[in-house]
């Protein structure tokens, strides 16, 4: 199984590259569709690694493959400017999956 990273910029691929990993650069929402389409469809491919930055712009389209899929899994890292995500997420995660407060 391989991961495949789908990115906004050239520096991600590039450092991801470096660790093994191939991938593709995309900045509309149709060229995202078209790989995300393209890399579902390799049954080589379990994890396709996306940029925060698509989640932020297009939820629906990372959503709809999420609930409709079990394979591959949709991971978002964050890119070169870091995470747009809050201090505490994880913690804010936890508390809304389980409905525990830690």
């Amino acid at each position: 199984m391989k991961m495949y990273l789908i990115s906004d910029n050239v520096d991600t691929l590039t450092g991801m590259r470096l660790a093994g990993v191939e991938g593709a650069v995309v900045h509309q929402r149709e060229e995202l569709k078209e790989e995300l389409e393209r890399a579902c469809a390799n049954p080589e491919i379990a994890i396709i690694v996306l940029t925060e930055k698509f989640g932020r712009e297009f939820p629906e389209l990372i959503d709809s493959i999420r609930l409709s899929r079990s394979l591959p899994l949709l991971i978002e890292i964050p890119d070169r400017h870091g995470t747009m995500r809050g201090e505490n997420f994880i913690t804010s995660y936890v508390n809304e999956a389980v409905g525990v407060k830690l």
